[in-house]
């Protein structure tokens, strides 16, 4: 189950990025990573996290829900599926970093778990 924070973070929507803005850094990024602890920081650029499952199937079906996910919240992360897993990356690619609606992205795929 998510925590508070998590879940405040999943009550929000994703906000298109219009570009112009920089990304997240320093103690604003880091606040938002301490709300996401089973989700890794890569380089302060993406955001990426593994899920695990008993076969290919479910692994698939987890997939197809955070594609659905995606389409609804108009932030499309990188979906790799392979038997038994799902890695999702996250991150703006209009600013080559992340903003906080990846953070809210990433809050709502741990709710589908």
């Amino acid at each position: 189950m998510a925590d508070t924070a998590a879940t405040g973070l999943a009550g929000k929507q994703c906000v298109a990025c219009r570009g112009g803005v920089p990304p997240l850094q320093g103690e604003e990024l880091a606040a938002l990573q301490r709300q996401l602890p089973s989700w890794t920081v890569v380089n302060g650029h993406h955001l990426v996290r593994e899920f695990k499952f008993p076969d290919f199937r479910k692994a698939l079906d987890f997939a197809v829900q955070v594609g659905e996910l995606a389409e609804e919240q108009w932030h499309h992360p990188d979906i790799l599926l392979s038997w038994g897993k799902v890695v999702i990356t996250i991150w703006t690619h209009k600013i080559d970093g992340l903003t906080e609606s990846d953070f809210i992205l990433a809050a709502k795929i741990d709710e589908l778990e």
